[in-house]
């Protein structure tokens, strides 16, 4: 089996860390190594597997290793990804066994995208790299997703959406067919997007309205 690690060691790190094992469950693929965090002691244990240290120990890893970047925070993951150097690290594609998606030859998954249990994509789908497809959403036809791109529980994106670079969309969002979310974009909770939203800012309501701009 090929080795596996998970950087984030909290909720959503466990959770990919749950998704490692019922993949296995399914077909063995992966050795579970453990996980890397920065704010959690090296060689302590979480929920079953060691804390290894890091970013200064993911670059000093001499094996070849896939990583998970278990981070919904667009931001944050963007920032860890950028601080990894060690030519021996890869970032793997997981899909849970019970994930509905069209054929693969219409469906393009960049490296690092993390697609949870419950979800379902159709056709003609992009996903950028380092997505996270968290429980229970759906994706519709010719729909588009750029890198760092995190999308909570629960999340409906209709057939033609365009969601720009490091978005974050919490859970039960809706957004409607050919709208259009610029990059580093928060859409709140439950909002539901019927007009296109601009870049660096925080969407909320029904409909979706932009309430603050951030950098």
């Amino acid at each position: 089996m090929k080795r596996i690690a998970v950087f984030g060691a909290g909720g959503f790190g466990k959770e990919v860390a749950m998704l490692i094992e019922q993949i296995n469950a399914s077909a063995p693929a992966w050795q579970l190594i453990g996980f890397f965090d920065d704010g959690v002691a090296k060689n302590a244990i979480v929920n079953g597997y060691p804390s290894l240290g890091g970013v200064a120990e993911v670059n000093k890893l001499e094996e070849t290793t896939g990583l998970l970047l278990a981070i919904g925070d667009p931001g944050i993951k963007m920032r860890i990804h950028a601080q990894i150097s060690n030519p021996k690290v890869y970032y793997p594609v997981l899909v849970h066994p019970n994930v509905l998606m069209g054929n693969s030859q219409y469906l393009d998954i960049g490296e690092g995208s993390i697609i949870t249990a419950g979800n379902l994509l159709t056709v003609n789908i992009r996903l950028g790299r380092h997505v996270i497809l968290n429980l229970a959403c759906t994706v519709g036809h010719d729909a588009i997703l750029e890198d760092y791109t995190s999308v909570m529980p629960g999340v409906n994106i209709s057939g033609g959406v365009k969601i720009g670079k490091g978005v974050y969309i919490g859970t039960g969002a809706k957004l409607i067919n050919h709208t259009e979310v610029g990059s580093h974009t928060i859409i709140g909770a439950g909002a539901v997007v019927v007009k296109s939203l601009p870049a660096h800012c925080t969407a909320v309501g029904v409909p979706a309205r932009p309430i603050k701009f951030h950098a």
